[in-house]
């Protein structure tokens, strides 16, 4: 396992740390934004209902038109509300006081509302008048007390917001806010919702850079510099695992002795043949015991069980002379693959039908013949094939496939034959060590399996290769020498 370098690390650590604080900064931001414009909009409403209040007051005046005693009661409309200074009214002929209130009156009844009447931002106050029969009515407001306190959405004196109401080149500051200068900068303009007063509420929000979360972003580096220096000292700690894990397998492999390897080979190759030969003398002693003994089949038995025997028999010899002469070739001959194959199948069919397995067999062109031993060519045989009905185990019965393919090649002089399942595969860590003496990713496994199996092709001069195929699968490939004049 390759461990990143120190610079990696920092330059990994780096970029989380760049993109949490970007991503803490744009929440806290849009959090930010959020509230301005809350805040806003709530201000916005309170001082649209107050105006819209103004209306609905002269309204009421010009429509109940008091007289005599009733009159006075309209000079008590300061006490009511404390944004109104003061309530101006004109009888009949009379004429108003200013020429403002005399244009504004003429503008009202044109419009059939109330208008204003002239506005000083500079003094806080402003004029509306309403044309109306037989008395207009003209009422001066105060711009501070228009503005209702006690619902106001934010402090006045510490919010950062500054606001204003603006007509035309006039401002009236409501609060003053806070400038933090270079920064984010939200802003929020909306008309009143009264013609009479066309005053426009104006917010702005400068958001400096000391208002960013730099407590949760410094918090985030550290938990950024904790996980990265953590995923690095995990990965250093499997590399280290596995470093002694090859140590120890190479101590493992360095301890073996020829004696275990020679009591397992036999444990193994061995299985085959004295099963075999159990079979036929229990077979050919039942049809002796019967009441009216079937001689011939039974002499065909002990003949079968007698080829076992020999066959047990050229497994311990050929043993015997890998140990006392590991450079010497086993006796070797020409042999048909196709015939190989077939026996080896013939063989596994009760467990092929009890997989619910089909073997499909492709072969092109003439019988190939290729130079080998007999004995252990079925071995590798027997061996691949029943390796690859367990892998088949393991997958639902209509995905099961095994394909045994028979060619010349790759390189002249050659022949291949290529057993394919469609089983689980095979691991990526797994391939490199498959054909290891005693490695085995079965629980009841020996692990010698395909070391015997790769020790044989080699000892007729031939190799034996696996790969993992896509999607799903394994496959081994045996290459043999062809005979020669095949």
């Amino acid at each position: 396992m390759r461990l990143l370098p120190r610079a990696a690390l920092l330059a990994v650590w780096a970029l989380l740390t760049v993109a949490g604080g970007v991503l803490l900064a744009r929440q806290e931001l849009n959090a930010q934004r959020d509230a301005f414009e809350t805040d806003a909009r709530i201000a916005h409403r309170l001082l649209s209902q107050r105006v819209v209040q103004h209306d609905a007051i002269l309204a009421t005046l010009a429509l109940l038109q008091p007289t005599g005693a009733a009159a006075a009661a309209e000079q008590r409309l300061p006490a009511l509300y404390p944004q109104i200074l003061s309530v101006q009214r004109r009888e009949g002929d009379a004429t108003w006081p200013d020429a403002a209130l005399v244009a504004a009156e003429a503008q009202s009844r044109a419009a059939r509302r109330a208008v204003l009447a002239d506005a000083d931002f500079a003094a806080g106050r402003y004029r509306l008048v309403l044309a109306a029969t037989p008395a207009s009515f003209a009422m001066g407001m105060d711009l501070k007390t228009v503005v209702p306190w006690n619902e106001w959405p934010m402090q006045p004196a510490t919010s950062p917001v500054r606001l204003a109401l603006e007509q035309g080149p006039q401002r009236y500051p409501l609060q003053a806010g806070r400038d933090a200068g270079a920064g984010w900068v939200y802003e929020f303009r909306k008309h009143l919702a009264s013609d009479s007063q066309p005053f426009d509420v104006v917010a702005r929000r400068v958001v400096g850079w000391g208002e960013l979360p730099w407590a949760w972003m410094l918090a985030w580096a550290l938990a950024m510099a904790t996980l990265v220096g953590g995923a690095a000292w995990l990965r250093a700690q499997q590399a280290e695992r596995r470093r002694a894990e090859e140590l120890l397998r190479l101590g493992q492999v360095a301890r073996l002795n020829t004696l275990g390897e020679l009591a397992a080979g036999l444990a193994h190759e061995l299985n085959q043949p004295l099963a075999a030969l159990l079979a036929h003398t229990q077979a050919a002693r039942r049809l002796v015991d019967d009441e009216e003994p079937d001689l011939p089949t039974a002499r065909d038995a002990m003949r079968q069980a007698e080829q076992q025997a020999r066959r047990a028999s050229d497994v311990l010899g050929r043993l015997r002379r890998s140990l006392e002469r590991p450079g010497q070739s086993a006796d070797t001959q020409a042999v048909v693959l196709q015939d190989a194959v077939r026996n080896a199948l013939h063989l596994l069919q009760p467990e092929c039908q009890r997989r619910d397995v089909q073997p499909q067999v492709v072969a092109t062109g003439a019988p190939v013949a290729v130079r080998a031993e007999p004995v252990a060519l079925e071995q590798i045989l027997h061996n691949l094939l029943t390796n690859a009905l367990q892998a088949l185990e393991q997958v639902p019965a209509h995905e099961r496939q095994l394909t045994v393919t028979l060619a010349t090649g790759p390189a002249a002089g050659e022949a291949t034959l290529t057993i394919a399942d469609t089983g689980p595969g095979i691991a990526p860590d797994v391939l490199p060590r498959l054909f290891e003496p005693f490695f085995t990713t079965r629980e009841q496994g020996l692990g010698l399996g395909l070391s015997l199996c790769e020790s044989l092709a080699q000892g007729m001069g031939g190799r034996l290769a696996a790969q993992a195929l896509a999607p799903r699968g394994a496959a081994f490939t045996l290459t043999l020498p062809l005979a020669g004049g095949a």
